[in-house]
This record gives structure tokens, C-alpha cells and sequence, in this order.
């Protein structure tokens, strides 16, 4: 495709080091696509804003706990009022940035590889005010299953003595918060917005749950970090997770074009009360793991399990003996 070539930086007379800087400067901008397209050289300049959606994600973390991310607890008398500011305030970050996003439904590579067409262009605004409407009324729900979620947390977990620690410390449940919501807008077809979101959590909680994985009621993971859960993940009810569990892919299936083919099932079905322990590895979109089954700490799976199953490896034999002491002198 050809580009736009981008204008010169002002030309730098003086010495140095203005004139390095200016040759430098010049260099760089030839190195960007200006075309309004998506591509890898291409400059950002009709994207959503990161800052903006990050901001905007603190802001539903905060209407789903009131008092987590705020300055100051909220009191239950103004409540009401806490939940309009914070709403509002959520709509009006996330607006101009999922108008932003829209067009990346057709100018997106996969999308524009795939044949989409854009829309008439003056109907942007009512399809972005339609879909905050729609996250909007999701809200509700999200918040039914993230208290479902901190009940979990709390019965789950033998250190947990109150709930309040769990609401305000468990990296765990902030990662699922931040899931929860993504999730949300990802089956509304944001583009790039979700991804924004859950790429920021696991920048903060060490946790990458993809926005498009589907998890059920009352899900904990204990510890949190170094898991990893997979686009088309489905998760049950009442699932645990430990540390560095991966659920994942086994292979990319390549088109005619020898890339991976989107939008197929690649990451595992985990059924409803099935326990993984520590940095288990699960893999493929058909592997399913049966329900009230245990999957053991370090086993790597890419088979499926019946229901009521417990899954161990077998671990190297253990040779403990006593150092050798120097001998006085």
C-alpha cells in the first residue's frame, strides 16, 4: 500500500546538537504510514487512547467496589449519588474512545482480510451510544457475579479471615473485576478496547485473561500471578485456579495464506467445581477437563479428562543428602 509521506520536522540551522536532532526526526517520520489504515508502521492517530480507557476501566472498578479505587470510603448515604458521578464519568471516557475503536471492525487487518464493510459513516455515533447503553445494562449482572466471586475468594482461601481483605487485596479478584467488564464489551464487539483493559490488569496483577475467555460463577484464583487463560477458554461454575496455570493453545491451524485462521476454538473447556493446582498446563480446543475433576500441580495436559478425574505426573525421585563440612585444621 502505498504511503502518505509524512512532512519534514523544521529544518535546524544551528549547530549541534539541534541538527542532529532535526536529522534524526526527519528520519523517523519517513518510517510511519499516514494512511488511515491498520498496518504496522501505521501512526495512531485515529486510535482509542490508552490513558483514556485505562481511566475509565478504575472508574467501573470502582462502581463495582465502591471505596476499592476512590480516595476516600464511600458512605452508604451517598452512595446513590457516588454511582451517577462514577457512571457518568465512565460514559464519558468511554465514549469518544469506542467511537474510536468502531472502524477497526472493517479496517482491521483480520476484518479487511475477511471482506468486511464499513457502515454508513454518519451511523458511528448511534451504534457507539447503542453500545453504552447495552454495557451499561450488563452492569447489574457483572456485579451479582463478582460478589459471588469475593465468596469464593473468602471460602476458598484458609488466610482470608475477612471479607474487606479480600475486596481490597487480592490481586485474584481485581483481575477477575477487570475480566468481568472487558468481557462485556467484548461480546458487544468493541475492538481493541477490552484487549486495552486486560493488558493493563496483567500489567497489575501478573494475571492475562483474555476479554474473550467465558468463565462462570463464583471463580477464584488463589495467588494469582503467572496465569494465563486463553480467547476462547469456556470455564464452569465454582472453578479454582492456582498460580501459573496456563490454559491455553496447542496448535494454530494456518490458512490458505499460511497465517492462523481467526475465530476458532483453540484454548480448553474447564467444567463446573474442577480444581488446577500450581503451573498446570492445559492446551487445545477440544480438551475438556470434567467436572468436580483435580488437576495436579506441574502436569501438562492436552487430552481430555471424564468428569470426577484426578490428574497427577509423575515427579523426578527426590536425593536429599548432607553437605560435606570442611574439616578443621
Amino acid at each position: 500500500m502505498k504511503k502518505t509521506p509524512a512532512k519534514p520536522a523544521p529544518r535546524c540551522t544551528a549547530g549541534a546538537p539541534e541538527a542532529e536532532i532535526c536529522k534524526t526526526a526527519n528520519a523517523l517520520a519517513g518510517l510511519f504510514n499516514l494512511e488511515a489504515t491498520d498496518a504496522p508502521d501505521g501512526l495512531l492517530t485515529h486510535s482509542p487512547a490508552p490513558k483514556n480507557v485505562v481511566d475509565a476501566l478504575r472508574v467501573l472498578l470502582d462502581v463495582m467496589f465502591p471505596g476499592k479505587i476512590s480516595a476516600t470510603p464511600v458512605d452508604g448515604a451517598e452512595l446513590g449519588v457516588f454511582l451517577v458521578r462514577r457512571l457518568s464519568e465512565a460514559w464519558r471516557l468511554l465514549r469518544r474512545e469506542i467511537r474510536r475503536a468502531l472502524p477497526y471492525r472493517w479496517i482491521g487487518e483480520a476484518a479487511r482480510v475477511e471482506g468486511a464493510r464499513p457502515p454508513k459513516i454518519d451511523n458511528l455515533d448511534r451504534e457507539t451510544d447503542r453500545i453504552l447503553q447495552a454495557f451499561l445494562d450488563t452492569l447489574p449482572g457483572v456485579r451479582r457475579l463478582l460478589v459471588a466471586d469475593v465468596q469464593a475468594a473468602y471460602d476458598g482461601d484458609p488466610a482470608a479471615l475477612t471479607f474487606a481483605e479480600v475486596l481490597l487485596s487480592y490481586p485474584g479478584l481485581l483481575a477477575i473485576a477487570a475480566h468481568r467488564l472487558a468481557h462485556e464489551l467484548y461480546k458487544l464487539n468493541v475492538p481493541i478496547i477490552p484487549r486495552i483493559m486486560s493488558e493493563w490488569i496483567h500489567t497489575k496483577t501478573g494475571t492475562d485473561i483474555h476479554p474473550g475467555a467465558r468463565i462462570g460463577r463464583a471463580f477464584f484464583i488463589d495467588h494469582a500471578t503467572g496465569v494465563v487463560i486463553g480467547e476462547t477458554t469456556e470455564i464452569g461454575d465454582h472453578v479454582k485456579l492456582y498460580q501459573g496455570v496456563t490454559l491455553g493453545a496447542r496448535s494454530f491451524a494456518l490458512g490458505a495464506d499460511g497465517m492462523p485462521v481467526k475465530h476458532v476454538k483453540r484454548h480448553p473447556t474447564v467444567r463446573d467445581d474442577v480444581i488446577v493446582y500450581a503451573h498446570a498446563t492445559i492446551l487445545g480446543g477440544e480438551t475438556v477437563i470434567g467436572a468436580r475433576s483435580v488437576v495436579g500441580s506441574n502436569v501438562f495436559l492436552m487430552e481430555s479428562v471424564p468428569a470426577d478425574s484426578v490428574v497427577s505426573s509423575t515427579h523426578p525421585d527426590l536425593q536429599i543428602r548432607e553437605k560435606k563440612r570442611a574439616k578443621k585444621t
